[in-house]
């Protein structure tokens, strides 16, 4: 059974991998925080290195566009953690594609994602080209 798909309104980019978004829900309409599946960008509050440009990016192809939300049940911080579509397009892919986010390996399910990143790292593009990029999930431990 394929999860339900909900029709969505992007108001908000909160980070790269964070959007706020409106949709209907059961006739009514239901604002909601949405964490990217799979993936995981650089931390924004913390100053991360790269966190303003994978914020960039997504807001550049979500913000104020109609998304196709597939929430896959989890939720972490609040966040109803969902894959994305706008216009037409999972987001993850670009995300991982221009070297602004990493395979959050504990929660990745499609092999792909971590093809992209390493597609990335090889042709050091974004934090790639950076000689130690840390990950977010360390990053957010102190680990600087």
């Amino acid at each position: 059974m394929s999860a339900a798909v909900l029709l969505c309104l992007v108001i908000g980019v909160a980070d790269g991998d964070t959007l706020n978004v409106r949709c209907e829900v059961g006739g009514a309409k239901q604002n909601m925080a949405l964490r990217l599946a799979q993936i995981d960008a650089p931390e924004t509050t913390d100053g991360q290195p790269y966190s303003t440009s994978a914020r960039g990016l997504l807001r550049k192809l979500c913000f104020k566009q109609q998304a196709e939300v597939t929430l896959t049940g989890k939720v972490t911080y609040k966040r109803k953690v969902a894959e994305v579509k706008c216009r037409g397009e999972d987001v993850s892919p670009k995300l991982l594609k221009a070297g602004l986010a990493w395979a959050y390996p504990e929660y990745v399910k499609d092999p792909a994602v971590f093809e992209l990143e390493a597609a990335a790292r090889a042709a050091k593009v974004g934090l790639w080209s950076s000689s130690k990029p840390i990950p977010p999930w360390e990053w957010r431990q102190g680990k600087r």
